[in-house]
């Protein structure tokens, strides 16, 4: 018998099939009765009304029976979901920030990927995180589902059993780009997982400059565009040097797009609204970003004009 991708498919796919499965009896047997009662109390066949005499063996058949039931679901929805909260001993721990709107996987050695990367046949443990708004990570063929909530630690674990690439979702509404805050699951040999984690990247060549590289690692991108559409925030495009309509405590006024302005952006976001746009959907990245690393941000910038 398949195990299923994860070792948690055969006991969720358990409770789900019993609980399904009285359900149908329990919708079969209520519609019977229903339609029993109906013609055999119907006008035609009990013209006289007559009141219905107390039945306490009836009374304690329609509590004990229900009990019942109720107790074997919770029983296999308890034997199913138990073993979701107890992690081995040994297991890979992997950070799994979910931000607007993306997701983004860090490794004890610091390497981090966009897509979830795990070796077959061992535990791996998805300690989660998010620096704005609830989200939630749903691996559907794993059968595992968790909250990440900011400010609250919370984590979710499995061993993948089957090769391949699986979907991750998050499956709570985060925001207007919420449906593409997607990801993968990408399972391989131990091996070859090594050899990838071990593997020394120069992520900086992945991008035209070290600001670009933060605004992507942050998550920056997913809210503002590079090439002048608009997203939820401002686009980074011809940003840089410009004059912009902001409020302030409820009043509008210009102000200069320059490294002071850039920096209040994201360390203060709220504080000064570009007019066309909402409050309250950037969190601070003060204790994200340096001052630093803000430099380089502005640098990278002024190169899109």
């Amino acid at each position: 018998m398949n195990p299923g991708a994860s070792n948690f498919v055969q006991g969720v796919d358990t409770a789900f099939i019993v609980i399904l499965g009285l359900s149908f009896v329990l919708l079969i047997g209520i519609t019977f009765f229903m339609v029993y009662f109906v013609i055999k109390y119907s006008k035609k066949n009990h013209p006289v009304p007559e009141d219905v005499k107390d039945s306490h063996k009836l009374e304690i058949l329609w509590t004990v029976i229900p009990t019942i039931l109720v107790l074997i679901m919770f029983y296999y929805g308890w034997i199913g979901y138990q073993p979701m909260r107890e992690v081995p001993n040994g297991a890979i721990e992997i950070k799994a920030t979910g931000r607007m709107w993306s997701w983004d996987f860090e490794y004890p050695n610091g390497k981090r990927s966009n897509i979830l990367v795990v070796p077959k046949d061992k535990p791996v443990k998805l300690n989660l995180y998010s620096p704005d708004v609830l989200h939630s990570l749903y691996i559907p063929a794993f059968r595992i589902k968790e909250d990440v909530v900011p400010g609250r630690p919370n984590y979710m674990w499995f061993i993948a059993q089957e090769l391949g690439e699986f979907d991750v979702f998050c499956a709570e509404y985060c925001g207007v780009q919420h449906s593409y805050m997607l990801s993968k699951v990408r399972v391989i040999d131990e091996n070859e997982f090594l050899a990838w984690f071990n593997k020394k990247e120069d992520e900086s060549q992945q991008f035209a400059s070290i600001g670009e590289q933060i605004l992507a690692q942050n998550g920056c991108v997913a809210c503002h565009s590079r090439d002048g559409s608009k997203l939820v925030g401002p686009s980074f495009k011809g940003l840089y040097g410009t004059q912009k309509n902001v409020e302030v405590n409820g009043d509008m006024k210009k102000v200069m797009a320059d490294d002071e302005y850039i920096k209040r952006a994201i360390y203060d976001p709220n504080a000064e609204i570009v007019e066309g746009f909402n409050k309250g959907l950037m969190v601070s990245y003060k204790d994200k970003i340096t001052e630093d690393e803000i430099k380089e941000v502005v640098n990278y910038l002024k190169t899109l004009k």
